[in-house]
Order: C-alpha cells, then structure tokens, then sequence
C-alpha cells in the first residue's frame, strides 16, 4: 500500500498530537490546578528544606549537647511533617485533577464522534474509534494525575537542588554541572525514536482490541462454526505483535534511563570526592558536605525521574496524537449556517431530481446514477430490485447520511441540505431490517423514539406493534433488560420493539427496510395492520421483499443498479414481463 501524501492537515495533526491540546481541558478545572501548584511548592520547598535541617544537626547538634539535639531533630521532624501533608494534598489535587480532565476530554470526543457523519463511521472501525475513548485516554489520565506532576516537581526541585549547591559550595557546584548535560543528551536524542515507538505500541494495542471487540460481537458465529482456537489464534498473534511493540518501546525507554542516572550519579561521585579531600584538609565542615551530598542526590535523583518522566510524555504525546487525528475530523454532513425551517406541519412531498451519488469506498460503481422520482404526500411507494439495486442508498439520501454527488433530493420542495439535518431526521422515522437494540430495557428501547412520550403512550405504541404481550411477560416488564442488541429477543420480537419505536416517534414520513421480513405469519399479520394504520396519510418509502407489502403500495418502483427501470403497479408490471416479473416469481411468488 503505497503512502498518501502530505496532506494540508498534518501541521494542525502535529500541534494537536503534542499536549499542549490537553491545556483548554485543564484551564477548565483552574481552582483545582492551582491548589496543586500551592501544594507543588510547599512540598518542593520542603524537600529542598531537608539538606538544611541535615546540616544543622550535623554541625551544632552532636556538639551543642542535648538541647542542640532536641532543636536539631524538631525541625527535621517539622520539616518532614510538612512535607508529608504537602504531598499528600499535592497528589489529591492532581489525581482529582487527572479524573475531569480525561472526563472532559472523553466527553468531547465522544460527541464528537456520534456527531461525524456515516461516511466517517463506514471508513472506521468501530473498535479503533473505542480503543481510543479508552486505553489512549487513560495513557493521558496517567499523565495528567501522575506524570504531568512528577516532571514539573522533578524541574523544580532540579532548579532548587542547582541554587542550593551554588550556596552550599560554589566551586563543587560548578563540578556537578558537567553531568547535568552530558544526562539531557540521551534524553533529546532518544525522545524522536521513542515517540514513534511509542505510537507505534499505541497502534498495535488498538488493533488487538478492535479484533477482541469484532470477535465478542459476532459470538454466535464463531461458536456455530467452531471457530474458537482460530479466533484464540488470531487474538494471541495480535498480542505478540503488541507485545514486542512495547518490548522495543520499553527497551528504548530503558536504555535512555539508565544513561541519564548513571552520568549524572557519576558525575556526582566524582564530587563528593574532591568534597570529601576538601572536609580532611578542613576547608568545609561535615554539615556542610552532608548538605551538598543531598542536594546533589535530590537533584540526581529528579534528573532521572525526569528522563523516566520524560519518556513517559513521549508515549503520551502518542496517544494525544491519535485522539489529536479523530478531533481534527470535520463531518461533511452539516446545518447551514441559516438553516430553512421545514413547513408545519410537514407535507411529507418527497422528490429526487437526476441524483448520481457514488459510496467514497466505491467511487468508480456508482450506487444511483441518474435517479428521479416523486412521492406525493401520503403516497406509499415499494422499491424493489435485486440486491445491489441502490435502494437502501435511496433511505440514505433522504435521511441525509450522504449528500448526493449530482443532483438534489427534496422534501416539501426543500433541498436537505438546506435543512437542518435534526429537524429533517425528527420529522422521518425509520424501521430497518436489523433492528438497532441498546442493552436497555424494553421501554427505553421504545422510548427511543421519543423522549417525552408518557408510559401510556409507550404501551400503546407497544400494543400495535404486537409488542404488549411479549413484553408484558417478561420478568420486569416493560423494565426489563433486553441485553447486548437486545440478545434476550427473538429476530421476530425485536423487529416488534423497532416498530413500536416508529410508531411511537409519529413522523410524518416513514421508511421501512421491510418491517414485517422477521415476523411469523401471526404476528406479521397483526404488524401489517398496525403498519397499516400508520401509513395512512403519511409518505412511505418501503424497501419491499414481500408480495403482501407490495400489494398494499399505491406505486412499485422497479430499481436495479442505480436506475429506476420500470413502475407500476403489481398487475402492470407483472404484464410487461421485464425484472419486476422475474423478481415476482423468484421472490415474491412461492
């Protein structure tokens, strides 16, 4: 697969992949961020205190007698107090602060999702799109809440170590100074490398979970086919993939840490012993090496923390990329910036004018080429054709998950899109052939399609779909969980809940992906009449594979690949003897 080039996107990508895009998040929450600065510096402080105490015990307290002891260890005891309740508020403002900040950004991202437009969502796995809601905001969680505050309390105690050594002895300090770069360098050099392990590891993580997610979904499946030890196959080479991914990530991280510590300790030692030659010709007292010893491995130790640290954002940046990639998409399905209000109450006229429209993952196949057609209000119309025809692609359009290619689709003489999409999708209900079911229960599934709607209200759009009785048997009710895509139903009864979802929603244009193809002969029977009475006097576009729906349709629009071929109704399209006739008897005839 050969690599697309530099797209104009890839600077915003960039500034988006690094963390500074988290910092609108934190500024939300400025209260908890300072008080965790406040906290940050009292702890720093206290920390930097400790040499200080160290120095007054060892010069004045072991030759002050007892009372010189006693002041000597009350203010190193003092001083640890304050640094142990500092450091506790420090973390609890941090990690609170890590908590909302990955909330807020899950939050945006994830209504930035459902609200991209379905040629995104047909071009992206579902599982890829979870895997970054998930592990890479948690990656960012632990930066937030840990990282985030290790690294700026390592720089400052750095800085503060580096002062302090410069007052304790000037020219030892200038000594020690050697190994501060000689630390950096690995840092910067390894940084460019790790990133793209970093993401790489990312990526392979994602790939793992989106297969296990796929997997799950489809367990009937796989169970049915005995298909287990493949799938356990393919899932245990994703995780070797992913593993040596982070093999190399922790590899790479590894070897930087361990040549930052170790120049700089080195550096260190070489110090403490001109230090030490200079305490044996008298030149500095013990108290005073002992408080450049710990200053130095303060400042050693944060050196390192910070290499640790610093490898730790380069992952993160990774992550932060990946989320950076998914905010930076724009849905191409849009409200105008003056939307055209659709008249009250809706006709329901329905017109495609010469549509061409071709799938993005399809563009040399076009999907309607040349389309046209008029549905009068409270006309009900059947598309029929073989598979491939384009007619689900004609509920698309009018539900404007597309915009056409060529051409333009009307509603009450309304191009869509100069309609607000909301207030275009709140006047069409839908009944697909796979009914989309939440793990809810049952009244909320009907609810679905309306909000508002009272409990007496729900249970009669449930009656007329045939719903009641099933439902009324359940162990809650109408509460009861339907499970994962409503896995707790029959085919027959979810296609039921789907409808008393349409029929609650009462909009005046109704599209059905044949509603009744999943229902037994009784409950079909009942449905069609309740379908029956909905359609009266409301415009419906029905996706027809029964010769009952066909009957009932005022108009038969005869569709394959793209185009309409011949319509009618039933005994006229039957007499022309062309591909309704053919479909008719291979189909719809028994």
């Amino acid at each position: 697969m050969t690599e697309a080039p530099p797209s104009p996107r890839e600077p915003r990508l960039k500034k988006l992949g690094s963390l500074k895009t988290l910092w609108p998040f934190v500024r939300r929450h400025g209260a908890l961020f300072s008080a965790w600065l406040l906290a940050l510096a009292v702890s720093s402080a206290a920390t930097l205190s400790l040499p200080m105490a160290v120095k007054q015990m060892i010069d004045t307290g072991f030759s002050g007698g007892g009372s010189e002891i006693n002041r000597a260890f009350g203010l190193l005891l003092i001083v640890a107090i304050v640094l142990a309740l500092a450091t506790a508020a420090r973390f609890f403002f941090v990690s609170l602060l890590g908590e909302k900040v990955v909330a807020d950004l899950r939050g945006q991202l994830y209504a930035h999702l459902i609200g991209l437009d379905a040629g995104f969502h047909d071009r992206t796995r579902s599982g890829e799109l979870v895997s970054r809601l998930s592990a890479d905001s948690e990656l960012l969680r632990s930066v937030i809440g840990s990282t985030m505050s290790v690294a700026l309390r390592s720089t400052v105690t750095v800085v503060g170590s580096m002062v302090m050594l410069f007052v304790t002895s000037p020219h030892l300090a200038l000594y020690s100074l050697i190994g501060i770069p000689l630390a950096v360098l690995p840092i910067v050099l390894g940084a460019r490398q790790l990133q793209k392990i970093s993401r790489a590891s990312q990526d392979r993580v994602a790939d793992a979970n989106t297969l296990a997610a796929e997997t799950l979904g489809a367990v009937r499946t796989v169970q049915a086919h005995a298909r287990e030890p493949y799938e356990r196959g393919r899932f245990e080479d994703a995780l070797k993939v992913s593993v040596a991914t982070a093999r190399r990530r922790i590899g790479t991280q590894s070897f930087v840490t361990a040549i930052a510590i170790m120049l700089v300790f080195g550096a260190i030692v070489a110090v403490l012993w001109s230090g030490a030659h200079d305490v044996v010709d008298g030149q500095m007292s013990a108290g005073t090496l002992g408080q450049f010893v710990l200053y130095a491995l303060i400042g050693g130790g944060s050196v390192g923390a910070l290499a640790e640290v610093w490898n730790e954002l380069q992952r993160a940046a990774g992550g932060m990329g990946r989320i950076g990639e998914l905010l930076v998409e724009t849905p191409r399905i849009t409200a105008p910036a003056q939307p055209v209000p659709l008249p009250a109450p809706v006709r329901g006229q329905i017109r495609f004018e010469q549509v061409a429209f071709h799938y993005p993952q399809r563009p040399d196949q076009p999907a309607l080429d040349d389309f046209t057609l008029t549905v009068a209000p409270g006309e009900t119309v059947a598309l029929v054709g073989p598979s491939g025809a384009g007619k689900s692609t004609v509920l698309s359009l009018l539900l404007r998950f597309h915009d056409p290619d060529a051409g333009a689709v009307y509603l009450d003489d309304i191009d869509l899109r100069q309609l607000d999409p909301a207030q275009l999708r709140q006047s069409i209900a839908l009944v697909p052939q796979q009914p989309a079911l939440f793990a809810a229960s049952a009244a909320d599934n009907i609810r679905y399609g309306r909000l508002d709607a009272t409990d007496e209200e729900l249970r009669a759009a449930a009656r007329s779909a045939e719903a009641d009785d099933f439902l009324s048997q359940l162990p809650q009710g109408y509460d009861s969980d339907l499970g994962e895509r409503g896995a707790r139903l029959s085919g027959g009864q979810q296609q039921r809940i789907a409808i008393a979802r349409a029929l609650l929603k009462d909009a005046p244009v109704l599209l059905l992906d044949e509603a009744t193809s999943a229902l037994d002969a009784q409950s079909e029977r009942a449905v069609q009449q309740a379908l029956e009475r909905l359609m009266a006097g409301r415009t419906t576009l029905v996706i027809a594979h029964r010769l009952a729906t066909v009957l009932k349709a005022d108009r038969i629009v005869v569709m394959d690949h793209g185009r309409i071929v011949a319509q009618g109704t039933h005994a006229e399209l039957l007499a022309q003897d062309g591909l309704y006739a053919e479909l008719a008897r291979l189909q719809f005839i028994d």
